[in-house]
Order: structure tokens, then C-alpha cells, then sequence
């Protein structure tokens, strides 16, 4: 591993007086040799490749193994973010992009010197499936890797060259399937992580997938996709949305099917063809599509997803792996394009909610009151899409006999507060990284205070402990209980609080719609929610 440097000893040796350049940290891994750099005493290796390039003829294809190099492969800067629009407006997210190509496939890797045989964590980021990249500074792998694992985050396929489906795509492919890209992606990257990670001082029978938002969308399609299985043992899903998706051929739950929504992108960006569309520039298309109105997302193909989520955890088809799962209390104040417009009064409000909800309008009424319209909003929207989800799962793996862990964000601090963002979507992420100095340009600054320390240091414990053993522990900090014990939960808010029976109720009743949604057949169970809502199907045995 460390051959160049003591080359380079020798040589200094031979030559007084030479300056040497002292070479960074190599790996001889089965993928090929890669030399890193030292930062901080980790090893760090950045843009190594995974899978080869998604072009030409390869574009819109499951990915192929990257080929085995020649060499000694520099692995010191990040590789190229995969294709994606540029932000058409500031906001809190946003960086200044890195450089984009279609030759995105890669990952990066913050391991302690010396490692052998440590936890892995694999980071998959988020950005609604059409933006973000791994390489992004909020997800700086060293105050984790310092916990004494191995942390890998990865890039995969976005937008319309990671998700689109087509009838010409389903034919070419063995399985008559198409879409999905971006989470065969996912899979191949794991699938690395499992013959490579050994070198790195990695364990490949302790891997553990997390994600924030559509990361954590990304780790439950990982949870119940076959293709998955085995290559992980443990899961953290933060701020995930166990939202409807379309089928790839068939109208279901009320949804356009995949492959005709690819169809309607295709005609709209002017190709003729397959071969066209293969043959305009990936910048064209990530850059229009999104006007369009196409949106990405996992399809239901029977194959790499094999039906909705909900089903697939109701019959106990996901990967028995210990949980770790949570969401924000301020989770819409910064994603507001999610609410619909507010209605005129209170008596507005309370009739919309009626026509929606029917006989469990007071329930809802009851925990989204009229007094407040825009609070009574934001609170079900999030309630009802990440809530929801994180106890879901959490329940759901409880079942299975896993261990699961439940967290609740709920952290503020003056400048959030100013912005009226308290303890926004993703604004747990620089504390579970330690990345509090790394955040976006216009991210509300978080003071440089020891109280802001602890709470970091606390979280960025429970995570990488979890990683380690399957149980979330934080020195000096609270035991976390078991959601099985009493429902428990951990509420992180000035500092860790153990509670049990978060929001009593709640759950409960997005779940009876969600259940009756489902029944109905012809109706998403997504964004419509609230004043929004469609007319609630009639009960039906098994739900409320």
C-alpha cells in the first residue's frame, strides 16, 4: 500500500539534497491500484470508477463493470457530478456545480490509515433523483471515518438519462424492462463496494446504505429490490417518502404509466427516434426535460422494482436489516412548492379538508386545526410524506424482529430561526457529517458554538455507531430506544432526548388513507394531501 512512499524515501536517500514529493496513500484493490491522498490522518480516494461509462450506444443501459486498469490510477480529485439542470434559482441547496459529463459513474473513499476489516457506510445522496452528486462538501466522509469506518459515497444516473423508460428501451432488454438506471447504478456500486472494499480496509459483510430525502428513497427501492440483496446488512433512510410510483406499462394507483411518460419527454424534445434520442447531447436533455414536466422516478417494472413499496413491506419482502430512520419537524418550511395555495379563511379550509378526508376529517381537523392554516400545513404535508414513511418503517422492520431505531429532527439555531426554517429539510445532515463549515452558500450559517459542537458530535456518534454494531450509542448521551419499546424514539433538539410515542395518532390516520388510496386502485398516494386532497375512497376491510 504504501510502496511509492517508501520509493520515494530511497530515492531521497540516494540523492541528498533532492526534493521528493511525498506520494500519497496506494491501494492495490481487485478493480486496479489507486493512489489517494492524506488528509487529517484518513486515507481519502476521490472519482474512482465503478462502472464505465453510460454513453453512446450505452446510455440508457444497466451498467456494465468498469474495466480493470493499468497502473497506479490517481484517485485524488472527485470525479464528474452526473448530468443535471442548473439551478434556475438561489436557494439554500444549492452549489456552484462541478463539473457534469455522462462519464459520472464513480465514488469516493475516506478510510482510517491502517483500517482492517472496519464498518462500511455508503452514502447515497439526495436532490429528488435529479440533482446532487457525492462529491458535494456536506457529505465530507472524515468525521465519520474517524469514528473507525470505512465511508463510501457514490454518484448515480439523474433525471431522464437515469430514469426514462420507453417501449424501444423495454424491447432491447432481456427483461423487457427500461427505467431504473440510476438505481442499477446504486446496485452496481454496491456490487464494487463488495469485491473492492476489502483493500480499503473495509468490511464487506457489514455494509451499511443511508440516505437523506431522495437517498433515502433510494435505500428502501435498495431494500426491496432482489437485485440488492445481500450486498448491505444494515440501513438508515432519513427524511425518505414511501410515495406511489408509476408501473412501467400499466396505469396504476391513478398514475401514467413509465413508458408513456418517456414517450410524451421524446416527442416533446423533438426526436424521431431511439437513435435520436441517443444522439442529442446530455446537457440538451437534462437540461429540458425538467420543463417539460417529466419527473424521474423508480418505475414498477416486476423485475429491479418488483411492486410499491407499501406492498412489498406489507408482505415482509424487504431486506431484514436493523433500521435507522427519522425525520424534520420543519421538513416543507423549505420546501414549500410541495403546499398547494392556501385557501381564503378558516371556513375555506376546514371545507376543502372535509370533501377530502369524509368521516376522518375531524381526526385530521383535530390535529391540523383551522386557527393556523400555514402551520396546520406544513405540519400534514410533512406528517403525511416523511412521518408517515420514517414509522412506517421503522414498524415494519420492528415486525420482521430488527432492531429499529427512530429519531425525530427538531433543532434550531438563531439564523434558521430568522429565516423561519426551524429545523429544515436536510438541516440534520451537517451535524450527522460534521460538516457545520461546509454547508451551501445561502444555508442559514450555524454558529461556531460548543453547544452546535455536541449535538454534531452526539449525532455523528449514534450514526457511525450504528454502522458499526447495529445499535445507535453517543458518548455521554442517552440510551436510544428500541422502536419496538414502546415506540420508542430519539427527539434531537437542543441535545438527544429519549421519549416514547411520538405524535399519537398521526401515523394512524395517514395510514388509513394511504390504505384506502390503495384499495381504490386508481389513486397516487403522494403530494395530494391536505386541501388538496381527492375525495376519500369508502372503507374497506383492513382499513380504518
Amino acid at each position: 500500500m504504501r510502496r511509492f512512499q517508501r520509493f520515494a524515501l530511497l530515492i531521497s536517500a540516494f540523492v541528498p539534497g533532492l526534493a521528493v514529493a511525498a506520494a500519497g496513500p496506494v491501494v492495490e484493490a481487485p478493480a486496479g491500484s489507486v493512489e489517494g491522498a492524506s488528509e487529517d490522518g484518513l486515507s481519502v480516494f476521490r472519482g474512482i470508477p465503478y462502472a464505465a461509462p453510460p454513453v453512446g450506444e450505452q446510455r440508457w443501459r444497466a451498467p456494465v463493470p468498469a474495466s480493470r486498469w493499468d497502473g497506479v490510477r490517481d484517485a485524488t480529485k472527485f470525479g464528474a457530478a452526473c448530468m443535471q439542470p442548473k439551478p434556475r434559482a438561489a436557494n439554500i441547496y444549492a452549489w456552484d456545480l462541478p463539473t457534469m459529463s455522462e462519464d459520472c459513474l464513480s465514488l469516493n473513499i475516506w478510510m482510517p490509515k491502517e483500517a482492517h476489516g472496519a464498518p462500511v457506510f455508503v452514502w447515497i445522496h439526495g436532490g429528488a433523483l435529479t440533482s446532487g452528486s457525492g462529491a458535494d462538501p456536506l457529505y465530507d466522509g472524515s468525521a465519520l471515518a474517524k469514528r473507525g469506518i470505512v465511508v463510501v459515497s457514490i454518484n448515480y444516473r439523474l433525471g431522464a438519462l437515469g430514469y426514462l423508460a420507453l417501449p424501444g428501451l423495454s424491447a432491447e432488454n432481456a427483461d423487457h424492462v427500461s427505467g431504473n438506471y440510476g438505481l442499477l447504478d446504486q446496485i452496481a456500486a454496491l456490487e464494487w463496494v463488495k469485491r473492492n472494499i476489502g483493500s480499503f480496509g473495509g468490511d464487506g459483510g457489514n455494509v451499511t446504505i443511508a440516505g437523506e430525502s431522495a437517498g433515502g428513497l433510494s435505500v428502501m427501492y435498495l431494500m426491496t429490490a432482489p437485485a440488492a440483496r445481500g450486498l448491505f446488512h444494515k440501513a438508515i433512510a432519513q427524511s425518505a417518502y414511501m410515495v406511489s410510483a408509476p408501473g412501467l406499462k400499466d396505469r396504476i394507483n391513478g398514475m401514467v404509466p413509465a413508458e408513456e411518460q418517456g414517450g410524451e419527454l421524446a416527442a416533446k424534445l423533438g426526436a424521431a427516434d431511439l437513435a435520436a434520442l441517443r444522439a442529442m447531447p446530455a446537457e440538451e436533455i437534462a437540461s429540458k426535460a425538467p420543463p417539460t414536466g417529466f419527473f424521474p422516478f423508480p418505475a414498477v417494472d416486476g423485475k429491479v422494482v418488483p411492486r410499491q413499496l407499501v406492498d412489498s413491506f406489507d408482505k415482509g419482502e424487504q431486506a431484514p436489516v436493523p433500521i435507522l430512520a427519522g425525520f424534520n419537524s420543519g421538513e416543507i418550511r423549505s420546501l414549500r412548492f410541495l403546499l398547494p395555495k392556501a385557501p381564503a379563511g378558516a371556513a375555506a379550509y376546514e371545507a376543502a379538508v372535509r370533501t377530502g378526508y369524509g368521516e376522518l376529517a375531524n381526526l385530521f381537523l383535530a390535529r391540523y386545526p383551522a386557527k393556523n392554516i400555514e402551520e396546520s400545513m406544513l405540519a400534514a404535508t410533512r406528517d403525511a410524506m416523511y412521518g408517515w414513511t420514517s414509522e412506517r418503517l421503522v414498524s415494519n422492520q420492528s415486525a420482521l424482529g430488527q432492531r429499529s431505531y427512530y429519531y425525530f429532527f427538531d433543532h434550531g439555531y438563531p439564523a434558521m430561526e430568522e429565516w423561519n426554517l426551524h429545523a429544515f429539510h436536510a438541516s440534520e445532515l451537517p451535524y450527522v457529517f460534521g460538516t457545520a463549515t461546509r454547508t451551501p452558500p445561502l444555508w442559514p450559517k450555524i454558529p461556531d458554538t460548543i453547544a452546535e459542537k455536541k449535538l454534531s458530535e452526539a449525532m455523528t456518534d449514534y450514526w457511525a455507531s450504528f454502522a458499526a454494531t447495529g445499535t445507535p450509542r453517543a458518548k455521554g448521551q442517552p440510551d436510544w430506544p428500541d422502536y419496538g419499546e414502546r415506540r420508542g424514539f430519539l427527539h434531537f433538539a437542543d441535545a438527544p432526548r429519549a421519549g416514547h410515542n411520538l405524535f399519537p395518532g398521526v401515523s394512524a390516520l395517514h395510514e388509513a388513507v394511504v390504505c384506502r388510496r390503495r384499495a381504490a386502485g386508481d389513486i397516487p398516494w403522494n403530494w395530494n394531501i391536505g386541501v388538496i386532497s381527492p375525495p376519500l375512497p369508502p372503507k374497506v376491510v383492513g382499513c380504518q
